[in-house]
């Protein structure tokens, strides 16, 4: 015999509103109640923020796929695809300035990403230990650093004295460490359960076993965040390139290749053309100079995807109090 269970549709009816008022009571109480025009306007204005950052991408990347052609028709940044051609890009990797400069890159970001987490990690554990050693006066010398500091000819005098001149170190030590990425981290280690640490020491862990077993474990998606931060800032970096090393294109990075395929339009020693943008290239000059955008652009939208799902749980839990 076989019971079966029947559910009026009055009973049903109360279900579906009493889990239509759970639903509504999860609202913050200060919330008003979503409306047809904010959501149309919500929605209207986030397609324009989608707009405004994928447009230009997609123009980027048309161009430097385009023909000589189809960028004089279009009298310079091509909009729609009209005569796609790989020869932009099969120019530019045969340049030997440019795939030095793509392997400079990389190193500079890896190993100063090494570097600065290494000493940001390390340094915003101890501030986060209140019996540290000197960790209110070091965190106080710390953030009078984010406003003050001894300008950009006293540290060219400081790194040249040092022997920087001509030398990749001289891209990645002077700005090794971002204070307010340590700020973020020790935000976030300062909230670590004291247990957990506590137990840690009762099974004989000193400060180095609790940081790698213990805290690095529980804080991985700032860890990630913060190593993203620095990752892009060294990738983008070109200015100490300016510096530093203005004359040897062998050691320049990427990004300073960039400006000066793109903002100075000029050719580079060592390039395969005739120079850059001469009459004798295969392909237009724009083309090869969106070419090389598209290549300095390649590896954040390879790495950021794998990054993204830690940025809310990464930076707003270690920065918003309360």
């Amino acid at each position: 015999m076989t019971n079966t269970l029947t559910i009026s549709p009055t009973r049903a009816g109360a279900a579906a509103q009493a889990r239509h008022s759970r639903a509504g009571s999860a609202r913050p109480p200060w919330e008003e109640q979503p409306t047809v025009v904010g959501r149309t306007v919500k929605g209207l204005t986030l397609t324009g923020v989608v707009a405004v950052v994928l447009v230009p991408i997609w123009i980027i990347l048309v161009t430097s796929f385009s023909t000589p052609g189809a960028i004089n028709r279009a009298g310079g940044l091509v909009i729609w695809p009209d005569g796609l051609t790989v020869e932009p890009y099969r120019e530019m990797l045969s340049d030997p300035t440019v795939r030095t400069s793509l392997l400079v890159s990389l190193g500079i970001t890896l190993i100063g990403t090494a570097v600065s987490m290494a000493v940001s990690v390390m340094c915003a554990y101890g501030l986060s230990r209140p019996r540290s050693f000197a960790h209110r006066f070091l965190l106080l010398l710390l953030i009078v650093t984010m406003f003050v500091n001894g300008g950009l000819i006293p540290t060219f005098l400081v790194v040249t004295d040092l022997g920087g001149y001509g030398k990749y170190w001289a891209l990645i030590l002077p700005s090794a460490v971002s204070v307010f990425n340590i700020l973020v981290l020790r935000a976030f280690y300062s909230e670590t359960s004291g247990e957990l640490i506590d137990a840690a020491r009762l099974d004989g862990a000193g400060d180095w076993r609790i940081l790698w077993s213990v805290v690095l474990p529980t804080s991985r998606a700032v860890t990630a965040v913060v190593a993203l931060f620095y990752a892009v800032g060294y990738w983008n970096a070109f200015f100490n390139v300016m510096l530093y090393m203005p004359t040897d294109s062998q050691k320049w990075p990427l990004q300073y290749v960039l400006l000066t395929y793109v903002n100075r339009g000029v050719g580079l020693p060592g390039s395969v053309n005739a120079g850059f943008g001469s009459a004798h290239a295969q392909t237009a000059p724009l083309s090869l100079q969106m070419a090389v955008v598209v290549l300095t652009l390649v590896p954040l939208l390879i790495v950021y995807p794998f990054v993204q799902k830690h940025f809310r749980t990464g930076v707003l839990t270690g920065a918003i109090k309360g």
